[in-house]
């Protein structure tokens, strides 16, 4: 019986949920195990903490023995592989960033002042730049805590439509932006499953060409730039072509730009070395 690590939340169940049933079909019998992380009983900010202490637990689990296989969200990995194991991205989910606002409405409609929840810098920059009026307030917890806040404290939060897809709370999300207006975190929506060597090929059916194109690309802008994941970096690929940004905290500045190519090695090096030449250092300074 292979075991699976995964966090205790609602959504990191529900991820590995998922690959542990895509096992099943293919005749792998396994089961999860939850693996508790420093993250998890913390009440600070991610991007205080660092999305690094949810999935380096995970690892050190495997490594340890304590499992066989690891989910993660693969955004929240950091760029350089981890030679202990092997790794691959199966079909991604909704790339988009999605907004739950009080009484249906749009990022447009909010009045003007309103209080939207968020801690990621990508998101708060780009927030700022389309709507340079509204309270931005830090918001924290899992999914079901940060909608309850709309309406109670908040006019709106925005969160990953993949994560409010896969929990099956997509229909709550009152507006879907166009990633190429707001633009994703690298590899937002796709997951990475890790295993120990011995059993790496029961996880390469998994593995899904495309996905695996578009995020080697995204991260690898982000790897580029030297930007950690919780940076005001952004990128999205799709077909041969990435979209990549970098963005003032306050929303005044915002580097954008799109790139076509094949390797998605060197696409990704291309965007950031072009980002870089219009100044990207100084934003992420």
């Amino acid at each position: 019986m292979l075991r699976i690590g995964t966090r205790g939340s609602q959504l990191a169940t529900t991820q590995a949920g998922h690959i542990r049933d895509a096992l099943r079909e293919r005749g792998v019998e396994c089961e999860l195990t939850i693996v508790s992380t420093p993250g998890d009983r913390s009440q600070a900010p991610v991007e205080r903490i660092g999305v690094g202490v949810f999935t380096q637990e995970l690892r050190e689990a495997m490594a340890r023995g304590e499992c066989d296989i690891a989910v993660h969200s693969l955004k929240d990995l950091p760029t350089a592989p981890d030679q202990r194991f092997r790794l691959v991205v199966p079909k991604r989910a909704d790339v988009r960033e999605a907004l739950i606002a009080r009484a249906g409405m749009t990022l447009a409609e909010l009045p003007e002042g309103a209080t939207v929840g968020t801690s990621a810098p990508r998101r708060i920059s780009q927030l700022r730049a389309i709507r340079p009026d509204l309270d931005i307030r830090p918001l924290r917890g899992n999914i079901d805590s940060r909608m309850a806040r709309v309406g109670a404290d908040l006019d709106a939060v925005v969160l990953a439509a993949a994560g409010l897809q896969r929990i099956g709370v997509l229909d709550r999300a009152t507006e879907l932006f166009d990633p190429h207006r707001f633009l994703p975190a690298p590899a937002q929506g796709a997951l990475a499953v890790e295993a120990r060597p011995e059993v790496a090929d029961v996880i390469a059916p998994l593995a899904c060409r495309q996905a695996t194109w578009e995020t080697t690309v995204e991260r690898r802008v982000l790897r580029s730039l030297e930007a950690g994941c919780t940076a005001p970096v952004a990128a999205y690929a799709s077909g041969n072509t990435v979209t990549a940004g970098v963005f003032a905290l306050d929303g005044s500045r915002q580097l954008v730009d799109s790139f076509t190519g094949e390797d998605p090695v060197a696409l990704g090096n291309q965007a950031a070395a072009m980002l870089l030449q219009r100044g990207a250092a100084e934003l992420l300074r």
